[in-house]
């Protein structure tokens, strides 16, 4: 997912993502702690985009309020 893809996205898509990028984190860290963690690569990459994800859900909240 690219920042060009997410910027396409409504704001409420874009809090689904989120919540769905969180879960997956949750479940991520609960697999390293049990040992069951085969791609470690992932970790870094969901909070990667959960870092984008919220980076744009700022600017767009940032031009809506520059609007008004």
């Amino acid at each position: 997912m690219n920042a060009s893809e997410l910027r396409e996205k409504t704001p409420d898509q874009l809090r689904d993502e989120l919540a769905n990028l969180k879960k997956e984190s949750f479940n991520l860290r609960f697999q390293q702690a049990s040992g069951q963690l085969e791609n470690t690569a992932r970790m870094r990459v969901v909070k990667r985009d959960t870092a984008r994800v919220l980076t744009i859900l700022n600017e767009k909240a940032a031009s809506a309020a520059a609007e008004e």
